[in-house]
């Protein structure tokens, strides 16, 4: 059984290249009402102005959390960003294995389990398939779908949707080496890293303070 919800701006998924949807799956009731969403599969999608205005809100949601919890401790070079897995027990081990890979990637930002989370993971059924989304008020959620985490590497659907998390954009006419291109390469696609060029634009967005971030924002992966 599904809710509805508002008219999303954009539905920019694993490979999915539709422009709205109205409805959340019901495993995603208790998060958020999204107002902006990216996901994972987009084969022949390139990406579009408002995808960037998209992963850019997602990303501020987290960041306005994380760095409000920093700002007792203004002496840490490295942000933490705390992630709530507890709505997503059938992709526990996935979860833990991404927040791995993006920590022993990266050196600017640490993501971290535990409570008072500054996003969640949510798991269940949506025919957008695993995308991640904000609220635009603060918080933001990563949703996990069954089927499609069935046909893809789930570690890979995971590791790429905490990508957005970190300020990563989609970019799925990219190659199986990049973690962002999500879906584009197909099924077949193995690699659960992110590359040279996705880890340093990551250690860019978080260094200082985000001043990367706040002289020029997000560009596009190439």
């Amino acid at each position: 059984m599904k809710r509805s919800t508002t008219v999303l701006s954009a539905a920019l998924g694993l490979g999915l290249a539709a422009a709205v949807v109205t409805a959340v799956p019901a495993t995603a009731a208790s998060a958020p009402a999204p107002s902006s969403s990216q996901g994972y599969t987009a084969s022949s999608y390139a990406g579009s102005a408002q995808e960037k205005a998209n992963n850019k809100a997602f990303f501020e949601a987290v960041v306005k959390s994380a760095l409000a919890k920093q700002a007792a401790s203004p002496g840490l070079r490295t942000v933490t960003v705390t992630y709530d897995a507890s709505n997503a027990p059938s992709f526990s081990r996935e979860i833990a294995n991404s927040a791995q890979i993006w920590n022993s990637s990266v050196r600017n930002v640490r993501l971290q389990q535990g409570g008072n989370a500054d996003f969640s993971y949510y798991e269940g059924n949506d025919p957008r398939g695993s995308y991640a989304s904000t609220d635009g008020h603060g918080r933001g959620y990563v949703f996990l779908d069954y089927q499609q985490n069935q046909q893809y590497n789930s570690t890979r659907v995971a590791a790429h949707e905490t990508g957005h998390v970190l300020g990563l954009p989609d970019h799925y006419s990219g190659p199986c080496s990049e973690l962002m291109s999500g879906g584009g390469p197909g099924p077949s696609c193995q690699n659960v890293y992110p590359n040279a060029n996705e880890r340093a634009r990551v250690d860019e967005l978080w260094a200082n303070g985000l001043s990367a971030f706040a002289k020029d924002g997000l560009t596009k992966v190439r």
